[in-house]
């Protein structure tokens, strides 16, 4: 809670600076949950079906370690530049709800398994340095789902499908000073998670939550804020929208002379707003001990080097490496970047045009992925991995535009057939006779009956409309129906109207 100097010195003037430290629950894909053999794939499963003894916290039944799960903490924590300690344990985190089996959480309290890393994002321009406190393991909770009979009464029932999933959280430091920042930092950590396939941190499915913890303190105080906890964000806008409903709300309330109380509130989506939900817990109300029924976990050196070694390339490097490499904007390098699959086709697209490639090249097959693909696929709902085009498809495409073969109009519908068919762009053009006519033998014939037939515009012409010439390489182009070269039919054109004129 902001002191008491500080707060009484608090006028309708005051300006205040926000302070926002986001806690991140990441489901992992593991096959099996945390600590028993049941499915951890249980989001298409009728309710109470992946579930076994263990899961549903009966007497007697002891939990074993899913080693997979500790790996890819530990991958994650490496890829947020964390120290991994040699030693940590697992700890029991007890409170009462009804969706927590056992009446405690195996979790991770005073030795995580990571600590003291950071994230590097960038927002309206400008690097942000944010600093990550832990990333550490526990069990997904079960899942209650409220309901009302007829009568209009409420009641909830309880699906323990999800009950001991893998959950990763990582929690940050309170270093972001806006609802801009926590959002590029939520967007690029959850890049990071898809480019180790660690999880499908998806929002909208409950595998990627975020809590936020948000303060403000009058700026240039050192002194921390009274911290709100706000839940039930499902979506990156409404972590933004409701952490600026927050600043406002807050702001609000210390400008009044009132008081803020550490308590944690809940998103509305359809009011666009928090409520209160209930006081926030402190540490000690969740009497921490270490679980008796684990024994603590360690991690070699060597270990830890071997998962490091593994680490693919992240979002970040991709980035500067595409851009400085291929001489791409950074909009389309944003965009190629986003997903690792995406980024893989398009080197792989730009690798299959050979050691004589140019950046030029390597910018228009970029084009056609943001472009007309991203259109496609948009269109039909298509996944990258289940389209009938391939890289190799798009490399020869961009090769018959440079050669002449065919034009950047013909190559618009040779790639619509491309990815409906999956055939190569060369077999495509082959079979339809969609190839370019260029050259003077073939065009000067198409040329002179264009003259012939619009004398006005040839006028037009010479009397220094420019615009006729215009009209008349389209012409030529309905009538070789857009096969000609278009560099060739106009200066052909200007050859003929200059001799003849």
């Amino acid at each position: 809670m902001i002191d008491d100097m500080v707060d009484s010195a608090i006028t309708a003037e005051t300006e205040f600076e926000t302070v926002i430290g986001l806690e991140v629950h990441s489901q992992l894909r593991t096959e099996s949950k945390m600590f028993c053999r049941c499915s951890a794939k249980y989001a298409d499963a009728p309710p109470n079906t992946h579930v076994c003894p263990v899961c549903l916290a009966l007497p007697g039944t002891l939990p074993v370690i899913n080693a997979r799960a500790v790996e890819w903490t530990i991958k994650t924590a490496l890829a947020l530049n964390m120290t991994i300690p040699a030693l940590s344990k697992f700890d029991r985190k007890n409170y009462h709800y009804p969706d927590l089996m056992k009446g405690y959480q195996i979790s991770q309290f005073d030795l995580p398994f990571s600590q003291g890393g950071y994230l590097d994002v960038e927002v309206d321009g400008e690097s942000r340095h944010l600093g990550i406190t832990r990333v550490h393991l526990e069990e997904d909770t079960a899942r209650l789902l409220h309901r009302a009979n007829a009568a209009g009464e409420t009641y909830s029932l309880v699906d323990v499908n999800r009950s001991g999933v893998p959950l990763m959280e990582i929690v940050s430091e309170p270093d972001m000073r806006s609802p801009d920042e926590a959002r590029a930092y939520l967007v690029e950590l959850r890049k990071i998670l898809r480019y180790l396939g660690v999880s499908t941190a998806d929002m909208e499915k409950g595998s990627f939550r975020c809590d936020a913890n948000i303060s403000l303190r009058p700026q240039g105080s050192e002194t921390l804020g009274t911290k709100v906890e706000v839940k039930n964000m499902n979506s990156f806008r409404a972590v933004h929208r409701a952490l600026e409903f927050e600043v406002e709300r807050q702001t609000d309330v210390l400008h009044h002379g009132g008081r803020l109380i550490q308590e944690t509130r809940g998103w509305v989506e359809d009011r666009e707003e928090t409520v209160s939900q209930r006081s926030k817990e402190y540490a000690s109300d969740y009497r921490y001990f270490p679980e008796p029924d684990l024994p603590p976990a360690t991690m070699t050196p060597e270990r830890v080097e071997q998962i490091r070694a593994a680490l693919p390339e992240l979002p970040a490097a991709k980035r500067a490496r595409l851009q400085a490499e291929y001489d791409l904007p950074e909009f389309e390098v944003g965009l190629l970047a986003e997903e690792a699959p995406r980024a893989a086709f398009y080197e792989e697209a730009v690798a299959a045009l050979g050691d004589g490639r140019s950046n030029g090249q390597a910018r228009a097959i970029a084009n056609w992925m943001v472009g007309d693909l991203a259109r496609l696929m948009h269109e039909r709902g298509d996944a990258l991995d289940t389209i009938r085009a391939q890289p190799l498809h798009l490399a020869e495409l961009v090769q018959l535009i440079d050669d002449g073969t065919i034009s950047n109009k013909i190559a618009k519908s040779v790639f619509e057939t491309m990815y409906e068919t999956g055939d190569a762009p060369k077999t495509i053009v082959e079979t339809s006779g969609q190839t370019q006519i260029s050259g003077d033998d073939a065009l000067t014939p198409v040329i002179a009956e264009v003259i012939a037939e619009h004398a006005s515009a040839v006028d037009d012409y010479r009397a220094g409309k420019d615009e006729a010439l215009k009209f008349l390489v389209g012409m030529v182009m309905k009538a070789t129906k857009g096969r000609a070269n278009p560099q060739d039919a106009n200066r052909l054109l200007l050859d003929a109207l200059e001799r003849d004129g």
